[in-house]
């Protein structure tokens, strides 16, 4: 008896199914989110797409199975890397491109991942590079690398404008490229689902048939996806699982600066950060982004303090902005731009039990310069600083940076990599660093040319900051 084709429910926010359709997701609990998604009875063959797929990997019906290793006859070697040709994406991806991987870059629309991965590509040596395009023309791709004016590195560069997967793996049989470019995968269609580009069941079918051949086939592919009005990629999270890496391209468009994250990455850290300037002529890659985060003129501005935070194995000194005031309407108002919402209140509270000052009844904004959206813990100190210089209308020091975690009870936690920060704050002109009294083990501070402050509550920092 021949299988059906089942009707499934499936969260476009994280890829839970469900066998009915129904309003609140049970794993998430967003609503309205379960989108229905046909599950087509699979043959042996596969759709149309994975045996185009095998094809253009060049795998047949008799190829030899996997059998099971032990663990001590794997090959523990480092995987090769692929030169992107760019630092700032090589340390992202965890030193290059990993071949066969399958790579997702996510971003606003506008913010410039088609820009970013064109003027890769063009920079690539030696190699033939395959690039897809299902949203713009070759007449409008060819327009925008004259605008990148980058030097080619001897890379090949094909482009092909179409949007049905099984030509596009004809061509790539045809042309047996390096490297593929997807832009992007929402435009992608495969012939054996029946529904829009875009759905849910074309995004997951295109995207494992991608897969299988970039696995087969040791091709890298690079998928170039949109993110939804929350700021997650757009379709559902299944195709983050698919796929071996993340990277989220994010910043503020009225902002030069733009910033590359990785999400999700089997190869490499995810902790690591890339910046780029945005130019009319494309992206710059900034290899020294502390002096471009700090303001030449912030001497006698109170609400002011400089942290020293760590993205990934980069410390950054980074300028936190703070507004105090009384609030106009009787409710305080508590608004971040680039720190978490819940911490402010949290570091707020800590100000009011431990040391005294009263923020209740005040509104209190902050805001990291740059664009940034910061995590490390570190940072807390210099929130706490930048606050109450705005309270008490009290300029720091501008040879002055912070470092320390803030605890519940008002004690200074010691952080990580302090090494590090401190020489980024040496090499930036610094002449004093406050920082956690527990970090001070094992340092020797003679061998710094900046005076090393340790504290361990915030009382006495706020004694060191405003005397």
């Amino acid at each position: 008896m021949a299988a059906k084709d089942k009707t499934v429910y499936v969260c476009e926010y994280c890829g839970q199914d469900s066998v009915r359709w129904v309003g609140k997701c049970p794993a998430c609990g967003k609503w309205n989110t379960m989108k229905e998604m046909t599950l087509r009875a699979e043959k042996n063959t596969g759709s149309s797409a994975a045996r185009a797929a095998l094809k253009a990997a060049g795998a047949t019906d008799g190829r030899e199975r996997p059998r099971p290793l032990n663990v001590h006859e794997i090959d523990a070697d480092a995987e090769p890397r692929m030169d992107m040709g760019d630092a700032e994406l090589n340390r992202v991806l965890g030193g290059g491109l990993v071949p066969g991987s399958l790579v997702l870059l996510g971003g606003e629309p506008g913010i410039g991942k088609s820009t970013l991965v064109l003027q890769t590509v063009l920079r690539m040596k030696g190699r033939r590079v395959l690039y897809v395009s299902g949203e713009e023309s070759a007449r409008q791709i060819k327009l925008r690398a004259d605008r990148l004016q980058t030097a080619s590195g001897g890379s090949e560069l094909l482009v092909l404008c179409e949007t049905c997967l099984e030509q596009v793996f004809e061509r790539i049989e045809e042309t047996q490229p390096h490297l593929v470019v997807m832009d992007s995968i929402q435009t992608m269609q495969t012939e054996s689902v029946e529904s829009s580009p875009g759905s849910l069941s074309q995004i997951r079918e295109c995207a494992a048939s991608l897969l299988k051949y970039a696995k087969g086939g040791g091709v890298s592919i690079i998928l170039i996806g949109h993110i939804n009005k929350e700021g997650s990629l757009a379709g559902p999270k299944v195709l983050e699982h698919i796929v071996d890496t993340v990277l989220q391209f994010e910043g503020d468009q009225h902002h030069l600066y733009r910033i590359l994250r990785s999400i999700k990455n089997r190869f490499g850290s995810t902790s690591e950060l890339g910046i780029y300037e945005m130019r009319h002529n494309g992206l710059r890659e900034v290899t020294n982004p502390s002096e471009l985060l700090l303001s030449d003129n912030r001497e006698g501005l109170s609400g002011i303090a400089i942290a020293c935070a760590m993205e990934g194995v980069r410390p950054l000194m980074i300028e936190t902005q703070a507004l105090v005031s009384t609030a106009a309407y009787g409710t305080a108002q508590r608004s971040t731009t680039g720190f978490e919402n819940r911490r402010l209140n949290m570091l707020l509270a800590v100000l009011e039990k431990r040391v005294g000052f009263k923020l209740a009844a005040k509104d209190v904004f902050l805001n990291i310069a740059g664009g940034l959206r910061v995590t490390d813990p570190a940072i807390d100190l210099g929130v706490m600083a930048a606050v109450l210089s705005s309270n008490g209308d009290m300029p720091i020091d501008s040879d002055v940076c912070v470092a320390g975690e803030v605890g519940l009870s008002g004690e200074i936690r010691p952080v990580s990599r302090i090494e590090q920060r401190i020489a980024e704050a040496q090499r930036l002109g610094f002449r004093r660093m406050i920082l956690p009294a527990h970090n001070m083990n094992g340092l020797n501070p003679s061998q710094y040319q900046i005076q090393l402050i340790p504290v361990r509550r915030v009382v006495e920092a706020v004694r060191e900051l405003f005397g």
